[in-house]
């Protein structure tokens, strides 16, 4: 397979599920808003943090008002991390490499974008908001549904899974470095300390996470069931450690490379020994060990492309 072609199929797979990660994120704090009382700062802004966007989204928005933020991480074309921008990105790849893919995964994809496209900006005030949204995901999920039920197991769809996994690995760990770095800012006193299961509840949702997480932890939500199960699961498909179990099981198929393997082993290593309770008691425990699983997935995503994406 020729390197550009697989390096489109990796970023096609990455866009994809950064726009139904986007999509998921803005519907589930619109309810954490109503969930949590008025004098719990939260607000809008930790979007912009989970989804690393702070500089370009100062440069177009004075304020993180609800509005700023949902148009930003919808529809606004200047923000390569929207909705928008990413269908439409993942919409450009496919037509380089439509003969890669079953015909329909167009159909669906055009389909999606022309949809967010024309009715974005109504998706943004809060009363079509959550349907715009529900569409989304839905459709984005309808193309999955295509890929895997219609797409040879060929090396072109291993780099498809890498894409994916790899991207759905970096917004886990984004969500819980937030997540937890805001509970130490904003909860602070007993009469508040109640409302941290509601926050961390949040973060279940915005994987949709919340029932798989009482099926296998068969406790109530708190901090540390959270943060290990989404850290250490091996089961459920949005974790850290099934993630990068599904980036590991391609790399028999492709030309072998030490350093992604080595790249692989290091998040591993850091997901499945880390001590969730030391790491809730420290100051910047769950941050600090975000911060490493982000580094070690830049070396990953270089690796990547250093090995399969960069013609010599």
């Amino acid at each position: 397979m020729l390197s550009r072609v697989a390096d489109n199929l990796y970023w096609f797979g990455r866009y994809l599920q950064r726009a139904e990660n986007t999509a998921r994120l803005i519907n589930v704090n619109a309810i954490l808003m109503l969930d949590l009382p008025r004098r719990m700062t939260l607000g809008w802004g930790p979007l912009i943090e989970i989804v690393g966007a702070e500089s370009t989204f100062r440069e177009h928005y004075e304020e993180a008002t609800e509005e700023n933020v949902v148009r930003f991480l919808i529809a606004d074309p200047r923000n390569p991390g929207s909705i928008q921008s990413s269908l439409y990105n993942a919409r450009e790849i496919l037509r380089t490499v439509r003969d890669t893919m079953p015909r329909e995964t167009w159909e669906r994809l055009n389909d999606l974008y022309f949809y967010v496209q024309e009715r974005g900006e109504a998706g943004i005030p809060r009363n079509h908001r959550q349907a715009f949204l529900s569409e989304v995901v839905n459709r984005t999920l309808l193309i999955y549904s295509v890929l895997t039920s219609n797409m040879s197991r060929d090396v072109g769809f291993q780099f498809l899974r890498i894409g994916t996994n790899l991207e759905q690995c970096d917004m886990t760990s984004r969500i819980l470095d937030v997540r937890s770095t805001r509970l130490g800012r904003e909860i602070s006193g007993p009469d508040l300390s109640p409302f941290e299961n509601i926050i961390w509840m949040s973060v279940l949702r915005s994987l949709t996470a919340y029932q798989m997480y009482r099926k296998h932890m068969k406790t109530r939500v708190n901090g540390a069931g959270v943060l290990r199960f989404l850290l250490q699961n091996r089961e459920f498909p949005r974790s850290i450690m099934f993630c990068l179990s599904q980036v590991a099981s391609t790399l028999p198929t492709l030309p072998e490379s030490r350093k992604i393997e080595r790249s692989i082993e290091r998040i591993r290593a850091l997901s499945r020994d880390a001590n969730i309770d030391a790491l809730l008691k420290a100051e910047f425990g769950v941050p600090g060990l975000m911060d490493e699983i982000q580094i070690g997935l830049g070396e990953l995503h270089e690796a990547l492309a250093a090995a399969y994406f960069k013609v010599a």
